[in-house]
């Protein structure tokens, strides 16, 4: 007998503004730092996924997965406040998408 997999997905689409970046050295600094700290404290998969030329601009995609649509919101609202946490950027926006129809 085969049982079904219960799985829940969801991302979030964050809009940055960096006003202390000077240039696009300095912008993927930042931009490092908060995906690999979101990806290695919360286990998430993180991607820069807009903005690429722009200097003072970023937009991420961050996803995370798990068993119960619960854990799925405790995890992506701990990524939230480690993003706001970061006093050398602005949100701009956050956008959280349920991918799997369950959320």
């Amino acid at each position: 007998m085969v049982t079904a997999l219960t799985m829940h997905v969801a991302a979030l689409d964050i809009d940055l503004h960096l006003p202390e970046a000077r240039s696009l050295k300095a912008k993927r600094a930042t931009v490092k730092a908060i995906l690999e700290g979101a990806r290695q404290r919360f286990r998430v998969a993180v991607a820069e996924v807009g903005f690429h030329d722009q200097w003072q601009r970023s937009r991420l995609g961050m996803a995370a997965v798990a068993s119960t649509p619960g854990h799925v919101e405790e995890v992506l609202d701990e990524v939230e406040r480690f993003v706001w946490s970061r006093p050398d950027i602005e949100i701009v926006a956050i956008d959280r998408r349920w991918l799997d129809g369950e959320g």
